[in-house]
């Protein structure tokens, strides 16, 4: 009897060794689009780290936030966690649910104080690692341009004239709708209206409460996205984000205004002929106000099951290894990590250069504007929407946006 016991134990011993499941952590986004790319840079981590599976799982991104806190407060959520920059990332924290990285990321003052700004608190407690920036931008189909003879614009005059020339020839300009409206501020206002607001001097000049969304400059950049109507395509109104895509994908329109993030999604959908070309500005020899937006960092669910596991992973975010897999896997996101980095994207490559003496600037009412309700981006996305529809002028549309401000935002209650 002592016999056969001692080798039953022997074999529970040599089970729990050979049929010991991997420790398995989970990886939330709000980015669908990745899934293949972000395969590819956690197959590497996944051969240094044998036994340790980074199961990435996004969500759709308008669904993202709530569905991430409500898996926090469970006690569902994931180990690793994509954080939008400012007041949507410090909410995850204020909530209690991440851990301070202060002390366990060496390389965190390698990265520029701006970028860590955007994940930390008052008193310098970092509670997400800056993985990437992304631009915006407008992309184009060569081959539609080269048909008509067109070339990339560099001043709005030339954009709208190029626009023309394209809807007098029956082409669609713009796979651009308005039913998923964040698109509307995120990346067509913040994008091609920072050239006529006054970039970052303006943006933070309106966190100051030293001018206002009715200043002559912010109206000027309503009015520069309202000219942009009559290029929009036909039934415009019920246009949402992924069809957006599929039309310009399909070269049912020329171009498409979008952020960086949109090369792997054509890549994807097969675009061989796509072209790019920064936001044009109001007159030739002006200065480039280029919105690269503080897109997203990686904080850690201090709740994990498998702490150190978590940990570890997110240390990796923060080294040049990640950064560079990043930005070649997933083109179109640009590391803050310094480093000596390779491109292979071309237009990624293209965007890069697009910020070398530039205005760098973040999207317009991203910091600070958006804390409470009605937040900054929320407004401008309406008014945007209302504008567009020919419900407001952009006189209008800028006047609703300060109006809600105004209501809660102290240094425009002076």
């Amino acid at each position: 009897m002592k016999k056969v016991l001692f080798l039953c134990c022997i074999i529970c011993m040599v089970g729990v060794s050979v049929w010991a499941e991997d420790v398995r952590l989970i990886f939330g986004s709000w980015r669908n689009d990745d899934i293949d790319m972000m395969g590819r840079v956690l197959d590497v981590y996944a051969k240094a780290h044998p036994g340790v599976v980074v199961d990435f799982q996004p969500t759709a991104d308008t669904e993202y936030d709530a569905q991430l806190m409500s898996g926090l407060q469970t006690g569902t959520g994931p180990d690793i966690i994509y954080l939008r920059s400012f007041s949507s990332g410090r909410a995850v924290y204020d909530g209690g649910f991440l851990h301070v990285l202060n002390n366990d990321i060496p390389n965190l003052p390698n990265f520029p104080p701006a970028a860590v700004k955007a994940w930390s608190t008052e008193d310098g407690q970092i509670y997400g690692v800056p993985i990437f920036g992304v631009t915006h931008g407008v992309y184009y189909h060569k081959e539609i341009f080269e048909k008509y003879g067109l070339k990339e614009p560099e001043t709005w005059d030339e954009f709208l004239t190029l626009c023309q020339t394209l809807k007098d020839n029956g082409v669609n300009v713009f796979a651009q709708g308005t039913m998923d409206e964040w698109t509307l501020y995120e990346v067509v206002f913040s994008g091609l209206g920072a050239n006529f607001y006054g970039g970052e001097k303006s943006r933070r000049a309106l966190i100051a409460g030293e001018m206002k969304l009715t200043d002559e400059p912010f109206i000027k950049a309503f009015e520069a996205i309202d000219q942009l109507q009559p290029f929009l395509p036909q039934g415009y109104e019920a246009l949402d984000y992924v069809s957006m895509q599929q039309m310009f994908a399909a070269g049912q329109a020329a171009m498409f205004i979008g952020g960086s993030w949109e090369i792997g999604v054509f890549g994807g959908l097969g675009v061989a002929d796509l072209g790019w070309f920064a936001p044009p500005v109001p007159k030739k020899g002006d200065k480039l106000s280029y919105c690269f937006h503080v897109d997203a960092g990686v904080g850690m669910n201090k709740n994990s099951k498998h702490f150190p596991e978590t940990l570890e992973f997110i240390k990796w975010t923060a080294t040049p290894e990640f950064s560079q897999l990043m930005m070649n896997e997933v083109p179109g996101f640009f590391a803050y990590l310094p480093g000596d980095y390779t491109l292979t994207n071309e237009l990624a490559k293209k965007m890069l250069a697009a910020a070398q003496g530039a205005d760098i600037t973040i999207r317009t009412t991203w910091e600070k504007l958006s804390d409470k309700e009605p937040g900054g981006n929320f407004l401008i996305n309406e008014a945007l929407i209302k504008m567009l529809t020919d419900e407001f002028t952009p006189q209008q549309a800028a006047e609703h946006v300060q109006k809600g401000l105004e209501t809660w935002y102290a240094p425009f209650q002076k």
